[in-house]
């Protein structure tokens, strides 16, 4: 008979062998968790958490962080002489976590990808970005200069953080008239308790998995802010990847009413498209440039100065691991995978207008 100190342990092992299998039946993970199971589990969370103000999760994660610290101070004398049961409560606790984690979110990243649930292409030419971009230039060009009607100006956001969480709901709105798949209800979008450490990380937000509350750094410069915003609350409905979430924010951003919100969808875009041919072709890149509203240039450069501000070897650090912690769960990627919304983005609007 197994002893009870190992059967969590073994129920991590077993944890890991099914997620390998998993990633061959996304039909089933779409069917039976995504678009049933999850639902009923996310809602059920925002119903609860959405309405208080200050984010549940981080503060779970707090006392988290306390308790580790305090249960490694308080084994530090014992670790030798047991550490063969140390491990296996370490093994015990994570195997719960483990579990838990995938349960209320995680079994998200196997299901059915976007582009074939939307029938959307993924490849495309340079032609074809090269139309795309310039295409975004003039769109990203008319709403700059019809918010500050000078093209020379930055675009200032003009809403407090709360405002604008509500606000965005009405992207998703239109977006799920078009797509019923991305409707969201239950509004549980808070500003995260760690917003320096989380800038010094270097990342804009991220949805926690266990209360299913969207946490958006409340520092960054605020004409980001939709985005941002739009993208975590992607996570919220369902969907893992995070190119996936680009390009559903993306939507949601353009697809709102207000104008200030399709400015941070298309300057977004923009921003990453310019930032390919920057890669691929320095002479290309700088006859675009060229043609980008210089206010719009203004909002890039107070983005670049802001995280220039927190830029050090722990941004760097953290970006290494969660690049390994997206390529383990299915997203092979890793943080490259951010940028791969493009062609999504390029593909749906093909033959679309803006």
């Amino acid at each position: 008979m197994v002893k009870s100190k190992y059967i969590l342990p073994l129920f991590l092992l077993i944890q890991i062998i099914i997620l390998k299998i998993l990633p061959f039946f996304p039909d089933y993970v779409e069917g039976f968790y995504s678009n049933n199971l999850y639902i009923r589990i996310s809602h059920f969370s925002r119903s609860i958490l959405g309405k208080i103000p200050f984010s549940v999760g981080d503060c779970i994660y707090a006392v988290l962080i306390v308790s580790i610290i305090s249960w490694f101070w308080k084994i530090r004398k014992t670790w030798r002489a047991d550490w063969k049961d140390h491990i296996l409560k370490i093994l015990g606790k994570v195997s719960v976590f483990y579990f838990l984690f995938h349960l209320l979110w995680a079994f998200n990243y196997y299901r059915e990808p976007l582009f074939e649930k939307m029938e959307i292409k993924r490849e495309y030419s340079d032609a074809d970005l090269l139309a795309f971009t310039k295409r975004l230039i003039a769109k990203t060009n008319e709403v700059q200069y019809q918010i500050t009607k000078n093209d020379s100006s930055k675009v200032v956001f003009p809403y407090s953080q709360k405002e604008s969480f509500k606000m965005i709901l009405n992207g998703y709105d239109n977006l799920a008239k078009e797509h019923p798949y991305f409707k969201y209800e239950t509004l549980s979008v808070k500003k995260s308790l760690f917003s320096v450490p989380l800038t010094y990380m270097g990342f804009a937000g991220y949805l926690n998995p266990f209360t299913n509350e969207a946490q958006v750094n409340d520092l960054l410069p605020m004409y980001t802010f939709p985005l941002t915003t739009s993208h975590e609350m992607a996570h919220q409905i369902g969907f893992a990847s995070e190119n996936e979430c680009n390009f559903i924010g993306v939507l949601a951003s353009v697809k709102n009413d207000n104008l200030y919100y399709q400015y941070a969808g298309y300057s977004f875009t923009l921003r990453y498209c310019l930032g390919i041919w920057q890669h691929k072709n320095e002479k290309i890149f700088k006859e675009l440039k060229k043609k980008v509203n210089v206010g719009i240039l203004k909002n890039y450069q107070e983005s670049q100065d802001f995280w220039k501000k927190y830029d050090t070897f722990i941004d760097k650090g953290f970006h290494f691991l969660y690049d390994n912690f997206l390529k383990s769960n299915n997203q092979k990627d890793g943080m490259e995978s951010y940028s791969k919304f493009i062609d999504l983005t390029l593909n749906y609007y093909k033959g679309k207008d803006f």
